[in-house]
């Protein structure tokens, strides 16, 4: 069973929640970043985890 992609058109809707600055598509990762917040999200089954709790510092 493969993993539901993310569809990017989403992007055009979301925001990072802490910063409220736009988000971008990180494919290979399967993550959405936010430079402002300097934090990547998860995308998991298609669905992007927009939680601080869940996000992965960047370096």
């Amino acid at each position: 069973m493969s993993e539901t992609p993310f569809d990017p058109k989403m992007l055009e809707a979301m925001v990072c929640p802490m910063t409220q600055a736009t988000l971008t598509y990180d494919a290979e990762k399967q993550e959405l970043v936010s430079k402002p917040a300097n934090v990547a999200f998860p995308i998991r089954n298609g669905i992007p985890v927009m939680l601080m709790d869940e996000a992965r510092q960047l370096d």
